[in-house]
């Protein structure tokens, strides 16, 4: 194999033939580049027999399940990587349009070590990645990525005989059989089913219908070409979009899915945006009604609300914060045995017995659905209001280029721990505590907290606040903090902000 070659760019006769493969692709759990601009069907090519090369080196049997998500590209990048894997001496199990939480149901449903699932998650069109994994439930972690990069970069993938292909039906089946089973809902439920018009649309409508789930339709039509929004329930233009429907159509809740489906979005019958952390704390209280003294894992961008809430303390829970991002949630899991992980961004990593420990939107909305079967007289908005009142922040993306955003961001801890070091305040209030775990959260005398890391995926910051005093102190927080990040030039705008 050939080194990608930094000469190649789009429109030339190099183009269609050598590999184009822009470094930074290459993230902490992610490979995620902009197409074609930043790697082209060769650069794929070689990215899938830098994959099987790594299977060999890894002693990983040299079988793997790949799908795509539904874009318009998707299907001939796909292909292409394919193409790499066989030429590696892999044997290809292709289970089709897919959802990534379906790619991973896969390894279990068809006995196969290692997944490899083409999608640009949540990311616009324009955009493509792979997300893959050897050790199930697991996906590449920053060690796994490093490798596969070098491998890659440096040209050193290996052909070898033995590779082949086949095309496998029914797994669309089988995971939806897996995710319902024989659950039926025991109360009216009318929910809105949004998906933005992404792969959800074809798997969310029929799992809330087998359900017993009336369903209130939110651009539910397969369109790659988004032309409502981009399906990401992070962002608040498709909270906003859910919450609207939600009160026109009288429904109990919305759920709402992203680009690939592992991530998950409520809205409540009040219309009120619930952001997935808070979600996050509902469900343990439920959860741990069933299983006393379980630990959870929380990342970094979460509510204090896992530790501090005297309900979840008086079923003996053990709260663990931890790094944010799929990868790095799904390992701490599996590896401390917690029951579930709930991220800030929607992806949720239920374990056994609930799930299987990888992230699923889906499962998320059965078991949503099932939370609300066990609690027959109360409403999303009454178990919201149930919970200790907090003032958060939404996700906050200040740009930052990709090579840029790890050395901006070592400056920006340094400089708030040595604002803690000297006794400095947030908001006018001592700084207890610098967890940096994950960038910098700079946690206050009273439990408010503000954050600030690095994106794994995308060239931003982000940024995200809590109070649980007023909604006053959290925009002092985030006045204090966004002076502090704005002693860095290399820092441009915020994609939203509160």
């Amino acid at each position: 194999m050939t080194k990608p070659l930094p000469e190649v760019s789009p429109n030339t006769w190099s183009f269609l033939r050598d590999a184009m493969i822009k470094p930074t692709g290459f993230r902490e759990y992610d490979a995620r580049w902009k197409y074609p601009d930043e790697i082209n069907l060769p650069g794929m090519t070689a990215l899938g027999l830098g994959l099987g090369t790594q299977m060999h080196r890894r002693g990983i049997a040299p079988v793997i399940a790949v799908g795509n998500d539904y874009r318009d590209y998707s299907l001939a990048i796909k292909n292409a990587l394919i193409l790499g894997l066989m030429q590696a001496g892999i044997q290809v199990k292709d289970i089709g349009p897919a959802l990534s939480p379906m790619a991973y149901f896969a390894q279990f449903h068809l006995d196969v070590p290692a997944v490899a699932m083409v999608t640009a998650s949540h990311n616009p069109n324009g955009w493509t990645g792979v997300k893959m994994g050897f050790e199930r439930p697991l996906t590449h972690g920053p060690d796994e990525m490093a490798e596969l990069r070098d491998i890659v970069l440096n040209g050193d993938g290996e052909a070898r005989p033995g590779g082949g292909y086949e095309f496998v039906d029914g797994v669309r089946e089988a995971y939806i059989d897996d995710l319902v089973g024989e659950f039926r809902i025991s109360r009216p439920l009318k929910v809105v089913c949004a998906t933005g018009n992404g792969t959800a649309a074809a798997f969310a409508p029929e799992i809330f219908e087998r359900m017993g789930v009336e369903v209130v339709p939110s651009h539910n039509k397969l369109d790659y070409t988004f032309p409502h929004y981009n399906p990401n329930p992070e962002a608040m233009e498709m909270l906003h979009d859910m919450a609207d429907t939600v009160r026109a159509s009288g429904a109990d809740l919305a759920l709402g899915f992203d680009g690939d489906g592992d991530r998950c979005g409520v809205v409540d019958d009040e219309g009120e945006e619930i952001f997935a952390d808070k979600v996050g704390v509902i469900m343990a209280r439920d959860l741990a009604k069933l299983h006393p003294g379980a630990t959870f894992v929380a990342d970094v961008k979460s509510t204090g609300l896992f530790a501090s809430d005297p309900e979840l303390q008086a079923l003996g829970v053990k709260a663990d914060y931890w790094k944010t991002g799929h990868s790095h949630m799904k390992r701490r899991v599996k590896e401390i045995g917690a029951l579930a992980g709930f991220e800030k961004s929607g992806h949720y990593f239920l374990a056994e017995p609930i799930g299987r420990g990888y992230d699923c939107g889906m499962r998320v909305a059965v078991e949503i659905c099932k939370l609300m079967d066990r609690n027959p007289g109360k409403s999303m908005s009454d178990l919201r209001k149930a919970l200790p009142k907090t003032y958060a922040t939404p996700t906050m993306s200040p740009y930052c280029a990709d090579t840029e955003k790890y050395e901006v961001l070592k400056r920006l801890v340094s400089k708030l721990e040595a604002r803690a070091a000297e006794g400095g305040t947030i908001a006018g209030r001592k700084i207890a505590q610098v967890v940096t775990v994950n960038g910098a959260r700079v946690i206050l005398d009273n439990g408010a907290w503000g954050l600030v890391r690095a994106s794994s995926n995308t060239p931003n910051l982000v940024v995200v606040c809590e109070s649980p005093e007023s909604d006053a102190e959290l925009r002092a927080i985030f006045s204090d903090i966004d002076a502090v990040i704005r002693t860095e030039p290399l820092v441009g705008d915020y994609d939203q902000t509160i």
